[in-house]
């Protein structure tokens, strides 16, 4: 496998090299202009960030799950070859092209969102659709995220001594703990963040081996295990989205960031010394796998593309862009380094033989155990790998869990006019409401098998996510068309990806509708969107079709 990860870095390099400076030309970004960092750097929101602390805080808050379960989904259905030609293209040219563009549109913007951008370019009504197609694209994210975290936790004993689900539940509260207080101490106590470092961060460290000296375990079958962990993450959701930021957040993100960059370095290492010749078929790994048009593009989503990045990207960074020219660096930059974390997920599913017991575990086990091999050729411990690799899976969803439940109640009180710490109770319950009632449904498959919630959602969350990317696309390149720039440059990939969603969106209603589903979450939130985003989409074109200003 070694060789797909050197063409995976050689083709990143190249581009970054090549295209990404292209695409700074391209938009016309200039070192001397003044961003809105440094024109109001008012030391709390604005704060002009070198380059390579901005790049690592914007990495943290981009790659969560997403490049991890995506691959290992697509890859065990259509096989490693179309995956990873589909996670180093779609980088390339389609995902780094839209987080730079959304980063460069929103500081040329007075660092606004990308929704606020739409508003200023398609109208305020395009706009509001715009910000409700967001809103039910995140109800899906807490959906899928959630769920995927619980069955982390699950307690499996056919595993034997390598039942490891409740031991990382265990140190999944031990990490969440320490994270408030190490918050607690720097911001009450004025512990420094060195001396916080050199505390905490080994504390997580030394949770992960303690979790598995007390685990905790729910009662009932896996289903039932399941539905308890999911409501205790949905609280949690709750709690993050209204507790002070710098209580939980701010630290919880930082000691993520640790723990992200040691699996990256471990997924990476792993690739380059391991020399382990791929296991699992590079083409149609199961007899009849689900059209590869377009629900490949769909099921890898974040590894390739994710317009959940334009909102992260237009929403803290765009904030601390020191220089206009660094957007290349962070922005596309750091949609090439989650696509690298995309291809160590899609490794460790190139481990496994088909028909193997790990094969046939969840993303998350597959994930774990990858790094846990990677983690054994360092002389770690198989256990404490595993331990490791699942409490990783578990931290990338609370980075993703934490932004998306707090960005749904912004959405909704900016939809409602609900304000203070009222709205603010509101507006969370009104975005938890819809996930919180999911986990109380029993889904089940053709043959009668209850389906995971993750599972069942996670086509409809990969295509509402890269429809949310072709949106937030069509905006930019409304304002490059009205500027006199090169609007194809982010034309090409939006009108790839919404052909791609679209398409991807109708089959999931389709098929629901089709069975007499008309009750259906999945097919009725899937057919919403399509309707919002068919909308957002025919004002864009219209936009794009009338004459200069």
């Amino acid at each position: 496998m070694i060789w797909a990860a050197l063409a995976a870095i050689a083709a990143y390099a190249l581009a970054f090299r090549f295209y990404g400076r292209w695409l700074g030309r391209a938009f016309a970004l200039s070192d001397t202009a003044e961003t809105p960092a440094c024109a109001v750097n008012d030391g709390q929101d604005y704060v002009p960030t070198s380059p390579p602390i901005l790049l690592g805080q914007h990495f943290a808050a981009i790659a969560a799950v997403g490049p991890i379960a995506g691959p290992i989904l697509a890859g065990g259905q259509y096989g490693w070859a179309p995956s990873l030609l589909w996670i180093i293209v779609g980088a390339v040219f389609i995902g780094g092209v839209h987080d730079f563009a959304c980063l460069a549109a929103s500081v040329r913007h007075g660092a606004k969102s990308i929704g606020e951008v739409v508003r200023l370019r398609l109208g305020k009504t395009t706009a509001a659709l715009f910000s409700l197609f967001i809103w039910v694209s995140l109800v899906y994210v807490v959906i899928v995220f959630a769920d995927l975290t619980a069955a982390a936790f699950v307690d499996r004993p056919q595993l034997g001594a390598e039942n490891f689900g409740p031991g990382v539940a265990t140190s999944s509260l031990l990490y969440l703990a320490l994270a408030m207080l190490m918050g607690w101490a720097m911001t009450r106590k004025g512990l420094g963040l060195r001396t916080a470092s050199a505390v905490f961060v080994p504390a997580v460290f030394l949770a992960i081996w303690a979790g598995q000296l007390a685990p905790i375990r729910m009662p009932g079958d896996a289903a039932a295990q399941a539905r308890y962990w999911d409501l205790f993450i949905l609280a949690y959701c709750f709690a993050a989205s209204l507790l002070p930021m710098w209580l939980l957040l701010q630290p919880r993100g930082y000691l993520g960031g640790v723990i992200l960059y040691s699996t990256f370095a471990v997924g990476i290492g792993g690739l380059l010394l391991g020399g382990t010749a791929p296991q699992w078929p590079a083409w149609n790994p199961t007899p009849e796998p689900p059209p590869l048009y377009p629900l490949l593009f769909t099921t890898i989503a974040c590894g390739a593309c994710s317009g959940f990045h334009g909102l992260v990207a237009s929403g803290t960074t765009s904030k601390q862009l020191s220089k206009e020219t660094d957007a290349v660096t962070v922005g596309y930059g750091g949609m090439l380094l989650e696509s690298l974390v995309a291809v160590v997920a899609l490794a460790t599913l190139m481990l496994r033989a088909p028909g193997s017991v790990e094969a046939g575990l969840g993303p998350d086990e597959i994930y774990a155990r990858g790094l846990a091999h990677f983690m054994g050729l360092f002389g770690i411990p198989f256990a404490a790998g595993v331990t490791f690799g699942k409490l990783a899976f578990a931290t990338f969803i609370y980075d993703t869990l934490d932004v998306a439940t707090r960005l749904g109640r912004y959405l909704v009180q900016e939809l409602t006019g609900l304000t203070g710490r009222t709205g603010a109770l509101l507006a969370t319950f009104a975005t938890l409401a819809v996930p919180a009632a999911a986990v109380f449904m029993t889904f089940t498959d053709s043959a009668g098998k209850a389906v995971p919630l993750w599972k069942l959602f996670w086509p409809a969350f990969g295509a509402s996510n890269q429809l949310l990317a072709a949106l937030s696309l069509a905006g930019v390149t409304v304002w490059l068309k009205q500027e006199g720039r090169a609007w194809w440059v982010t034309g090409l990939p939006c009108l790839f990806m919404s052909a791609v969603t679209v398409c991807s969106l109708w089959t999931i209603a389709g098929r629901s509708f089709a069975a007499g589903r008309y009750l259906d979450p999945v097919g009725t939130t899937a057919a919403a969107l399509l309707v919002l985003g068919l909308v957002v989409l025919t004002q864009a074109a219209r936009a794009l079709a009338a004459p200069p200003r």
